[in-house]
């Protein structure tokens, strides 16, 4: 289980003066607006498995046959595939 901050500590942290520069400037409302967290933009980064959804769908059976006849795992090879389509890579 993680450790707490103490009140302290955090007291400490928030009277602990912003000093900006070249390297870290200050930032308008707007720009900050626009960050999103890395493990949005790069889930592999933090090795989060996406989460996953049951849903039903129809399938060609020629092609349902062909992944299952690769051996056991079509239904992540299904999933990899669409992966590739949509965003051009996979896991």
């Amino acid at each position: 289980m993680p450790k707490r901050i103490s009140d302290k500590r955090i007291r400490e942290i928030e009277n602990t003066p912003i000093i900006y520069d070249e390297n870290s400037p200050r930032l308008s409302k707007e720009q900050l607006e626009q960050f999103r967290p890395a493990r949005e933009i790069h889930p592999e980064w933090f090795n989060i498995t996406p989460k996953k959804k049951r849903i039903s769908i129809l399938i060609d059976i020629d092609v349902l046959e062909t992944l299952k006849s690769e051996g056991k795992g079509y239904q992540t090879r299904i999933n990899s595939i669409l992966r590739e389509a949509v965003f051009g890579h996979t896991k």
